[in-house]
C-alpha cells in the first residue's frame, strides 16, 4: 500500500520516537512515510532498520541533524529531494527533542543557561518555521475561511516542566515553558490558515515495551503516544485539540 502522506519526527530515539514512528508508518495505522531526524547517524540507521523489519513495506528515511537553523534547513531540503517521498504531502510534524538541565542556580552560568534556551527553544522555532513553510508548499496557503483545506498538524512534545518547575531546574523550566508559549503563539497565528498546532504535556515515563507494569498503567506506552498523535493529526477543523495532558493511569496528579 502506497503511503498516504508524509510525517516528520525530530527526536527519533529508540524509545518514544520509535513508538511514534512505528504507529505513523504502519499501514494499519497512519500509513505515512516517515522522515526520522536526530543527531546520531548510527542510532538513526539502527532505528530505521528496526522499524522496517517490524513494519512490512514501511517507508522510513533518516536525516541526521541537530536543532541549529542551518542543519534543519539542510535536513528539510534533503526531505524535499528524497525520491521515496516524491508526490507525498506533509501531514504531521513532531518536535520531540529530549531536554534536561539541573544545576544549583548560583552555579549556573550565563553561557550554559542561554545555550540551553538556544538549543531547545531556538530549535523548536527553527523546526516550526521549516514545517510551516513545507505545509504551505504542499497544500497552498488559502485560509480556512476562504475554502482552504487543513494543511497539517505540528506537535510539540512537552513535559510538566512547561507548567511548573523545581529547585535547580531553572534552565529546564525556562526552556520548556518557552516552547509552550511558542506553540500558543503559533496556534493563534496559523489555526485560521489551516495549520493545527498542539502542545502535549507528558507526565510520567514513556517506554517502548509491552509489560504487565505498563499494561497496568505504571508507565506510558510509546505506541500509545503515537496513536494519540495520529488521532490529533486526523482532527478536522470542526474541533482541534491545542493542549493535551498525557499520563499513565497510575501517575499521581
Amino acid at each position: 500500500m502506497a503511503p498516504a502522506g508524509l510525517a516528520i519526527l525530530i527526536g527519533a530515539g529508540p524509545t518514544t520516537g520509535a513508538g511514534i514512528a512505528r504507529i505513523l508508518a504502519h499501514p494499519s495505522h497512519g500509513n505515512l512515510a516517515v522522515a526520522l531526524l536526530a543527531r546520531n547517524p548510527e542510532s538513526l540507521k539502527s532505528l530505521a532498520s528496526k522499524l522496517r523489519s517490524e513494519t512490512q513495506n514501511a517507508t522510513v528515511e533518516t536525516f541526521p541533524t541537530d536543532t541549529s537553523p542551518a542543519s534543519l534547513s539542510k535536513a528539510f531540503a534533503d526531505i524535499r529531494a528524497q525520491p521515496s517521498f516524491a508526490n507525498l504531502k506533509l501531514k504531521v510534524s513532531v518536535y520531540s527533542v529530549k531536554h534536561a538541565s539541573k544545576k544549583p542556580f548560583l552555579d549556573e552560568t550565563y553561557e550554559d543557561f542561554t545555550s540551553s534556551l538556544d538549543t531547545y527553544v531556538g530549535g523548536a522555532m527553527a523546526f516550526a518555521q521549516e514545517t510551516i513553510r513545507l505545509l504551505f508548499e504542499h497544500h497552498g496557503d488559502k485560509p480556512l475561511a476562504d475554502g482552504g483545506e487543513k494543511k497539517g498538524t505540528l506537535i510539540f512534545t512537552g513535559t510538566l516542566g512547561a507548567l511548573r518547575t523545581n529547585a535547580q531546574f531553572s534552565a529546564y523550566g525556562a526552556s520548556r515553558a518557552s516552547v509552550r508559549m511558542l506553540a500558543q503563539g503559533l496556534a493563534k497565528e496559523y489555526s485560521e490558515k489551516g495549520i493545527q498546532v498542539v502542545h502535549t504535556i507528558a507526565n510520567g515515563g514513556i517506554k517502548d515495551e509491552d509489560t504487565e507494569a505498563q499494561r497496568s498503567g505504571k508507565t506510558m506506552s510509546a505506541e500509545a503516544v503515537g496513536k494519540t498523535y495520529l488521532w490529533l493529526s486526523q482532527q478536522e477543523p470542526t474541533l482541534w485539540t491545542h493542549e493535551l495532558d498525557l499520563r499513565p493511569a497510575q501517575e499521581k496528579f
